[in-house]
C-alpha cells in the first residue's frame, strides 16, 4: 500500500549550490500555475529526510560541498539526483574559477542531467520525469529478494538436514 503512495508522490529537495538563480527562477516557473509540476503528484519539499529527489542547481562551490554531501546523505534510500543546467552539469561559465570545484558529479552519483543556460521549465519537468523512472527503477532493485547461495533451491539444499549429516564427516577430520 505505500509503495503505490510513493511512486505517485515523490518529494523534491532542491538546493542551489551556487548559481546565478537563473535556473532557480524556471525552477519555481515549473511549480506555478502555468506548467504546474504537481499534476504528476510531485511536492517541493524542505526537508531531506522526506525527500526521494535532490534537484541541484549550480556549480558546486567550496563552501557549499560539504552541505550538498550532507542533505545527500540524510536522504531515504532509495534517492534520486537531478542537475539542472549547465553550470550543475559541467561548471559551466563559472568553470575554472577560484572558489568553483565543478559539476555536482564529482561529488554526487547524478542519475538526469538537464542542460541549459538556464533550463527551461520544460527541460526541468522532463529531466524530473526522467527522475521518476529511475527512482522506480532503484525502488524495484531494492525491493527484489536477495538471493544466498546462487538461489532458493540451492539454499534449501544446504539448510537441510541431509546436507548437514553431509558435512559432518567433513567436520571431524
Amino acid at each position: 500500500m505505500f509503495k503505490s503512495y510513493r511512486k505517485k508522490s515523490p518529494w523534491i529537495l532542491h538546493y542551489n549550490a551556487g548559481s546565478c538563480n537563473g535556473c532557480d527562477i524556471e525552477i519555481l516557473a515549473c511549480l506555478g500555475p502555468k506548467y504546474d509540476i504537481e499534476r504528476f503528484g510531485i511536492l517541493n519539499s524542505g526537508n531531506p529526510k522526506q525527500s526521494d529527489i535532490l534537484l541541484v542547481t549550480g556549480p558546486v562551490t567550496y563552501r557549499s560541498r560539504e552541505r550538498l554531501v550532507e542533505l545527500y546523505a540524510q536522504m531515504a534510500e532509495p534517492k534520486v539526483v537531478v542537475a539542472v543546467g549547465a553550470c550543475t552539469c559541467t561548471g559551466g561559465v563559472f568553470r575554472g574559477m577560484c572558489n568553483v570545484e565543478g559539476g555536482v558529479d564529482r561529488y554526487l552519483p547524478v542519475d538526469v542531467y538537464v542542460p541549459g543556460c538556464a533550463a527551461s521549465p520544460e527541460q526541468i519537468i522532463d529531466g524530473v520525469i526522467q527522475g521518476l523512472a529511475a527512482l522506480e527503477a532503484k525502488t524495484k532493485a531494492i525491493e527484489e529478494p536477495k538471493r544466498l547461495f546462487g538461489g532458493l533451491h540451492e539454499t534449501l539444499f544446504f539448510t537441510s538436514r541431509r546436507h548437514m549429516r553431509q558435512r559432518l564427516p567433513h567436520a571431524e577430520d
